[in-house]
């Protein structure tokens, strides 16, 4: 199961909408990871992150209706890059990569949250 490194991945997301993502955290999260696999796909997420946050963001930016980025709730938002990441970059199934937000956003958002989410990944990756 990936939920680990998903999670672990999910969490440095969010740390990197407020600051510069310290490299030292990225390795200890890295480090919590006990299967090889996990860790690849943990550094798979973060490296397609890291490459393709500015293009993600005006994507998510360019489907947001009446809404202004900046109100978006951080913790939603770092779960929407999670899911377009694994969905454009790390060749993650769509039905896995938003189910697994949608349960993370179930354990760290609000209840409204998970509709938000589903809502804007599915009209962004329905889009192409």
């Amino acid at each position: 199961m990936r939920n680990d490194a998903r999670e672990n991945a999910f969490k440095l997301i969010f740390e990197s909408l407020f600051h510069d993502v310290d490299k030292e955290l990225s390795l200890s999260n890295l480090k919590e990871l006990k299967k090889e696999d996990d860790q690849n796909f943990f550094e798979s997420i973060i490296n397609a992150f890291a490459s393709h946050k500015d293009e993600l963001k005006v994507e998510i930016e360019s489907h947001l209706k009446n809404f202004d980025y900046s109100r978006v709730f951080r913790v939603d938002l770092a779960l929407i890059y999670l899911a377009l990441t694994e969905i454009k970059y790390c060749e993650c199934p769509k039905a896995v990569a938003i189910n697994e937000a949608l349960e993370l956003s179930k354990k760290y958002s609000t209840e409204k949250s998970s509709k938000f989410i589903n809502g804007l990944i599915s009209a962004i990756i329905n889009n192409k």
